[in-house]
């Protein structure tokens, strides 16, 4: 038998080895990839995937660090909302992959993870190497920022531990699980049956229902209401459901309102999708629509107390608007001591303890008589996405000339935008599918949008779609080598570096403290510009296998550089352009 590197492996038979009834369960579960950096910990599993089940179901795919490893999972997952197999080596891998862990935990990402420890039985541990690799509570490291963890003692335990892991994080609200292998039960020889179940009765359970009276008494308020909103945060990527928002907004005659934080979650150029996605600063319309509206319905918003207060004025009341509040989400049941992702505490009305596409679905499906007809509670001026853009093509090459020309290129083509960087004008965005755009990152981190660009790559290979991360230089600088995974595995995908040679982020940060304290301005650049020497992204990103060009300074050369990027991409290739930016932010 072939795996999908060529590479020979014998044919799956009964387990012989502890590890063999783990690559079992895996191969039950249905993954299909194993996102790895080699370590001896998992030596014996990383044998089984191999030679006991043919380096198929699931294929390894092979990462030049666990923190990419990782980042791989969460972007191919931003992609089908399934989890991903990751395995990391020991307490350092873990230590290593613990960022991105805490990246997709705040993305609400479902990932299995498996570590592993040197033997726990001291007697087995070699000499030096095993103890630094052996850890009393390995799970420790990373508990506060998963659903769940375990360290199963035996093959029997290891079963059990699989069905229960894969059973947590694919139930909602998603997030990271742990489980973390003993070395010597992986190598031991078993002389005995392990039974391997079929994982048809250890599934994810369906999100909870909305109770009649809640959904009831929702119908009412969005009926009652002359001026309804609503808020679309984190939902799901299935088309079905992407119609089933449209219809519910369009029975009741609300305005829509969506997030750059999360995918989009509604086309932003309907009728009634009255504002750009609503980036990170507030802005005057989104005040004014918020103080218009009379009923607020909140699908899973992102920070949903943040938005309000930093849009009406008043940061530190609890009660920051008058309209009334419906929250759909059921992101509460993973607030924990450690963690303030949680955001701050929202004043709601109407709390409703489901998944959001629940609610839409149950709402349009629910004993309710038709609304009547409502005319869209829209302004008469012209949609925002048809508004006459203000850039000017001789303008100095900045972000807000980068993101109209990409948009003006994508219109015309089946785009995903795995990352777009800090900064992005808004009304560059034109989302018409729940697939043009995959989210922010959740945690903040720096150093995930070239391994997030890869996993959704690996997501939507054959699916005739291109994939492009843009990302900023430092961004792309602490993770430029996942680009040898997308090489090595020949996913089709397209990096965009907005190249302003800085932590420019931080730049604006040190300004701000700067003017605060009255001290110069002008220093707010040091510790920030990486020049001097400029890092030459173009030839770090063709030694790993990527096609590329000589830097771009302008429009013209940016347009061009996309078109011969996208004859690569369809040709199954991968590509980079290195797009030399003016430091600064969309004035949006």
């Amino acid at each position: 038998m072939s795996g999908p590197d060529g590479k020979s492996g014998t044919d799956p038979g009964a387990a012989a080895w502890g590890s063999d009834v783990v690559a079992d369960v895996l191969r039950s579960l249905g993954y299909p990839h194993a996102v790895l950096v080699p370590g001896a910990s998992f030596r014996g599993l990383h044998d089984s995937i191999v030679n006991h089940l043919g380096n198929r179901d699931p294929h390894i795919i092979t990462c030049l660090h666990e923190n990419h490893a990782v980042s791989i999972a969460d972007g191919y997952s931003r992609v089908t909302e399934t989890p991903l197999l990751v395995i990391l080596h020991s307490n350092v891998g873990l230590m290593n992959g613990s960022m991105a862990i805490y990246n997709a935990w705040c993305d609400r990402r479902p990932m299995l993870i498996l570590g592993a420890t040197g033997p726990v039985d001291a007697y087995h541990r070699r000499p030096w190497i095993d103890w630094v690799h052996t850890s009393k509570d390995q799970g420790a490291l990373v508990r506060p920022f998963v659903k769940w963890d375990d360290q199963p003692a035996s093959a029997e335990a290891m079963v059990e531990s699989l069905l229960r892991a894969d059973q947590i994080t694919r139930s909602a609200p998603h997030g990271p699980v742990y489980v973390c292998l003993d070395a010597h039960v992986q190598e031991a020889a078993l002389n005995r049956y392990v039974a391997v179940p079929s994982p048809d009765r250890f599934r994810a359970a369906s999100p909870p229902a909305v109770p009649m009276d809640t959904l009831a008494a929702i119908d009412q308020a969005l009926r009652q209401a002359e001026h309804p909103l609503i808020l679309a945060g984190r939902m799901s990527r299935s088309p079905a459901d992407w119609q089933k928002r449209i219809d519910l907004a369009e029975r009741y005659g609300a305005t829509v309102l969506s997030s750059m934080n999360n995918a989009p979650a509604f086309p932003v150029e309907h009728v009634l999708h009255v504002l750009p996605p609503s980036g990170d600063k507030a802005t005057e319309a989104e005040s004014r629509l918020l103080a218009a509206s009379d009923l607020i319905v909140s699908l899973d918003w992102l920070d949903l107390a943040g938005f309000l207060r930093a849009r009406t004025g008043d940061a530190q009341s609890q009660r920051p608007h008058a309209a009334r509040i419906v929250h759909c989400s059921l992101d509460g049941l993973l607030a924990n001591g450690w963690s303030m992702d949680h955001q701050a505490l929202a004043a709601i009305d109407l709390p409703v303890l489901a998944h959001p596409d629940t609610l839409v679905a149950q709402l349009l499906d629910g004993p309710f008589e038709q609304p009547a007809a409502r005319v869209p509670d829209v302004d008469s001026a012209p949609h925002w996405t048809a508004q006459v853009r203000t850039e000017a093509p001789d303008a100095p090459f900045d972000l807000t000339q980068l993101a109209f020309a990409m948009a003006d290129w994508s219109d015309t083509r089946d785009v995903t935008y795995a990352r777009l960087p800090i900064g992005w004008p808004q009304r560059a965005c034109r989302f018409a599918d729940p697939l043009d755009f995959l989210g922010k990152d959740g945690g903040g981190a720096v150093g995930t949008g070239p391994a997030h660009t890869v996993g959704a790559a690996l997501a939507l290979k054959g699916s005739g779609r291109i994939v492009v991360g843009v990302i900023g230089d430092g961004d792309f600088s602490m993770g430029m080598n996942a680009l040898w995974t997308a090489a090595n595995q020949e996913l089709p995908m397209m990096l965009v570096i907005a190249n302003n040679g800085s932590y420019y982020n931080d730049e604006v940060h040190q300004e701000r403290v700067a003017i605060q304290r009255h001290r110069p301005v002008e220093n707010k650049g040091i510790g920030q510009r990486l020049e001097s020497p400029s890092i030459e992204l173009s030839q770090i990103a063709a030694a790993q296998g990527f096609q590329t060009q000589a830097p771009v300074t302008n429009v013209t050369q940016l347009n061009e550089a996309l078109l011969a990027g996208t004859k690569v991409v369809e040709a199954g290739g991968c590509y980079f352009i290195d797009a030399r930016i003016k430091p600064g932010y969309a004035k949006d």
